[in-house]
């Protein structure tokens, strides 16, 4: 039997014994909300299930889908909040296609919406290295501090330690100090005024490497409401939402929080090992202030819905919960990887783009919604001809 059937006929058992597990808890006078958290145990456990019965656990290929390049979006459309939302039912699977500026009609009152604030760094520096005048390329990762960033570079064989390049007419000029096992380099940075200040006039954004055209305004790729900077790519979910969006839906009764997590260029590593369980996640920092905390746990508390803004958000939230699904105010590195089988501790719905075919951020939203019915919702993305990645159409999970 092959691996589909097999997950097919499996997941038919499973559903079966959801539905018998459900009937069978009306007949005892067990309260409907604990046969739903019965049932949802079993629905996100099928993946482990079905892993531990048939040994076969879930592959890389299992996630890939055809997707035409052109329809990867290249620019942002000119309104925020115009772009297409296609909206899944997790449980069944159906779908709708609606815009983003709808989104408000499948809010309610007492839910908090989880926006991750972290702004993106203009951190591709273009320069020459010194002496020789090569061109290279720097992009920023990650402050290690006292001027030190950890470092992409190209060409990689010509910025060996101790090379020096500058950048501009010399108002920032760096050295390698040292190359790290992964190719990654530190880098040294020297340069007069504020750091932030230099890096604003000489770099440039780094957008994915499937955008190929110049971005002509970088504020559109940032959100809204971005704050923190550290981002090496931006939190895209969050790219729909316009001031006045942002203020509706409060005036709703729903709650905003923010999170923050630096976003890496991890994101968007391929996953290259047969096995989803054999991958390496990146880490990432990621922030939980009290105040958002202490919405999260209200909101469970009153029978609300945590909906997650973009898989930046949500694996926040998901990786600094208690088990019980209880927040405190934290800060630290993640690299918590969510793929079908996981149960989520906090997040009830999520906001989200449209994602590469076996990232692990498909693994992540079918995670929430089940594989196939994310895969069957993408091949109606597709053929209805949304715009995908970054600057493409939006899902709301729910």
């Amino acid at each position: 039997m092959s691996h589909s059937s097999d997950y097919k006929l499996l997941k038919t058992i499973i559903m079966f014994t959801c539905g018998f597990a459900a009937a069978f808890g009306a007949f005892r006078g067990v309260r409907p909300q604990k046969v739903v958290e019965r049932r949802e145990i079993l629905y996100y456990n099928k993946t482990l299930l079905y892993e531990r019965m048939c040994g076969m656990p879930m592959k890389t290929h299992d996630f890939y889908f055809d997707l035409p390049p052109e329809l990867i979006a290249q620019t942002p459309i000119p309104r925020r909040d115009a772009s297409r939302l296609l909206v899944l039912d997790k449980e069944t699977g159906a779908t709708e296609h609606r815009h983003f500026f709808d989104l408000p009609e499948y809010l309610r009152p007492g839910d908090c919406l989880i926006l991750n604030n972290s702004r993106v760094l203009p951190a591709r520096l273009l320069g020459h290295r010194v002496p020789g005048g090569g061109v290279c390329e720097i992009l920023l990762l990650i402050d290690r501090g006292s001027n030190v960033w950890e470092c992409l570079v190209r060409p990689g064989k010509k910025l060996r330690t101790g090379a020096k390049v500058t950048f501009g007419d010399g108002e920032l000029t760096a050295e390698i100090a040292e190359e790290l096992p992964d190719g990654n380099r530190l880098v040294r940075f020297s340069y007069e005024g504020i750091f932030l200040e230099v890096l604003d006039w000489l770099g440039k954004m780094p957008l994915p490497p499937y955008i190929k055209e110049e971005l002509q305004d970088r504020e559109r790729y940032q959100t809204v409401y971005s704050k923190v900077n550290g981002s090496a790519a931006a939190p895209t979910a969050g790219l729909h939402f316009t001031p006045e969006l942002l203020e509706r839906v409060q005036q709703m009764g729903v709650k905003v929080g923010y999170v923050t997590l630096h976003v890496g260029l991890g994101t968007f590593r391929p996953v290259k090992e047969e096995e989803i369980t054999d991958h390496a996640m990146h880490s990432e920092y990621c922030v939980i202030p009290q105040e958002t905390a202490d919405l999260i746990n209200e909101t469970k508390r009153s029978g609300g819905r945590v909906i997650c803004v973009g898989t930046t958000s949500c694996r926040t939230v998901e990786s600094q919960a208690a088990e019980d699904g209880t927040m405190r105010a934290s800060a630290g590195w993640t690299d918590i990887f969510i793929y079908p089988g996981y149960r989520f501790k906090v997040m009830d719905a999520l906001v989200t783009n449209f994602h590469l075919p076996e990232s692990t951020l498909i693994m992540l939203v079918s995670a929430l919604a089940g594989r196939e019915h994310v895969l069957s919702a993408y091949k109606e993305a597709v053929e209805q001809r949304y715009r995908f990645f970054s600057f493409g159409d939006a899902m709301f999970i729910h």
